[in-house]
């Protein structure tokens, strides 16, 4: 499932090729908005909420979409030939005179109304890439489950919004604990809070997910994808295995203290 930071860059790409234009072409190809018409209506803006995409339209109507693990949104410029995958594959269609945006293997297309946004994205915690980003408020709902998993707990969308698995491991490294250090146990947790913030958004506007500070292929992440590869910081190789979802966590167990499966 994508990061935070790589909604952000979709809603920014969306919202320049859409907002301030009138729609000529629009295609929703699920059934339940199947002969819904938003030609004619003037796009608003793109707003990205946590790992959600908000496209607001005149008259109160949203098009919310989630990308979750396969989905992408992809702009063109009018007429010319959609290259995002085969035709089957495409769940929405937003097009003005000059730009079309196409959305492939999309699992959430639902229109709502505007003013009834919450009832998609009420739940979510504070967006460490919104305006609404508390730092204590992610805090207390994190420590509402004090024996919880730090690394299954970042990845709750319920307790704050836009950390992936590729963050969720990353900043367990950068806080020299293993993801299964139950939170509660966590004593640099507003370090860990501060951090997480700092990276998504640094990387909001470029891809890779880079937490080392090195953009180079194979050197931006200290832990992610590189199980058997030795530590940058110790040598130690790192260890993987699954966690949170069968999600795969990634540590190194010289530089991380807590605990680990057996």
């Amino acid at each position: 499932m994508p990061e935070g930071d790589s909604v952000y860059r979709a809603a920014a790409q969306l919202h320049q090729a859409l907002s301030g234009q009138v729609l000529t072409a629009a295609d929703l190809r699920v059934p339940a908005h199947a002969t819904a018409d938003l030609r004619g209506r003037l796009v608003l803006e793109t707003v990205p909420r946590g790992k959600h995409l908000l496209t607001r339209f005149e008259g109160g109507v949203t098009l919310h979409t989630h990308l979750r693990m396969d989905g992408r949104w992809q702009v063109f410029p009018t007429g010319q030939r959609w290259t995002g995958g085969p035709a089957f594959q495409i769940r929405a269609v937003l097009g003005n005179e000059r730009s079309t945006a196409v959305g492939y293997r999309l699992p959430v297309v639902e229109l709502l109304r505007t003013a009834e946004e919450e009832r998609a994205v009420g739940h979510l915690g504070p967006d460490l890439l919104g305006a609404d980003w508390d730092a204590d408020e992610a805090r207390r709902r994190l420590l509402a489950a004090p024996e919880r998993p730090i690394g299954e707990a970042l990845l709750d969308q319920r307790n704050l919004a836009g950390i992936g698995n590729v963050y969720a491991n990353e900043l367990c490294f950068l806080a020299g604990i293993t993801p299964w250090t139950p939170v509660g146990e966590v004593a640099v947790l507003d370090r860990l809070l501060a951090r997480a913030r700092q990276i998504l958004d640094a990387n909001k506007l470029r891809n890779g997910h880079v937490t080392t500070g090195d953009t180079r292929p194979g050197r931006q992440n200290w832990v992610y994808g590189r199980s058997r590869r030795t530590c940058d910081r110790c040598g130690t190789p790192i260890r993987t295995t699954a966690h949170a979802e069968d999600r795969p966590a990634y540590w190194c167990p010289s530089c991380q203290r807590g605990p680990t499966p057996p």
